[in-house]
């Protein structure tokens, strides 16, 4: 079994329904950690949300690429990123290894101007993931892998739980994490979503981040990438009983690979 696992709610400011999700699955205990979009709708509700001392400490950036309008301008001239409305619309392969010096510079000034909204609203980022993991494609990770290093936050890497991904792309993860992690230091050992946790074999040992996207079930919890009824709450408890949560950090202190156990 990992030593910890982060349990971490992506997509929270998207609206007004994820934020009451999210909070509901912090005071369950289901999730540990949460991710913020800086460009979305219900963002400063959710910044008014992570005053809770539940959420305290616990809310990173979730880098958006891919929906709703940039922060910043000069991404806005570039037709790689976003359409002539001023709308994302990223026309980028996932495989791309490189992009030239305008788009570099134009996804940086719009990772400055989200990490910049949340601080401008009380929150300091815990860590940084991002939005459909537009960090996962090699420039862009090695854009918000410097970032997070110049920060003094963690950086989630590319999911690498289970064996559902063809040679090709478990070995490009493989360099692609390695690269993170040299670029950005210390950060979670393996990453999956509740169906990898489902379905593969839990890690012998380190720490685990499990992605998730919590969706009400009743009382209870399931996720978006889950059969509908299928409880999350369940499924962590089965697949990882007696696995302490985590969260990335706490008001700027890294304990164990920038993990501090959740209070109960």
């Amino acid at each position: 079994m990992p030593r910890q696992v982060i349990v971490n709610a992506d997509d929270f400011g998207l609206s007004a329904c994820d934020n009451a999700v999210i909070l509901g699955a912090f005071q369950a205990g289901v999730i540990s950690s949460t991710t913020a979009m800086a460009n979305m709708p219900a963002f400063e509700a959710a910044c008014s949300l992570a005053r809770h001392p539940l959420l305290e400490g616990r809310v990173g950036l979730h880098f958006n690429l891919t929906a709703g309008r940039p922060l910043s301008r000069q991404i806005l001239t570039r037709r790689t990123f976003c359409d002539s409305a001023g709308l994302f619309d990223l026309n980028l392969s996932r495989a791309r290894l490189w992009l030239g010096h305008q788009d570099r510079r134009a996804v940086h000034e719009e990772l400055e101007a989200q990490w910049q909204r949340c601080l401008d609203h009380g929150v300091r980022p815990s860590h940084l993931d991002s939005h459909q993991n537009v960090h996962t494609i090699w420039p862009i990770g090695e854009i918000v892998a410097r970032f997070a290093a110049r920060q003094g936050v963690p950086v989630r890497l590319a999911r690498n739980l289970g064996h559902t991904q063809s040679l090709p792309e478990r070995m490009f993860k493989q360099l692609l994490n390695h690269r993170l992690s040299s670029l950005a230091g210390a950060t979670a050992d393996y990453v999956g979503d509740p169906q990898d946790l489902r379905n593969a074999t839990p890690p012998d040992d380190g720490l685990l981040e499990i992605v998730a996207h919590p969706s009400q079930l009743g009382a209870d919890f399931g996720d978006a990438c889950l059969d509908q009824g299928e409880s999350l709450s369940e499924l962590l408890e089965q697949r990882l009983p007696g696995v302490p949560r985590v969260a990335y950090g706490v008001a700027g202190n890294a304990i164990d690979n920038h993990a501090q156990t959740l209070e109960e």
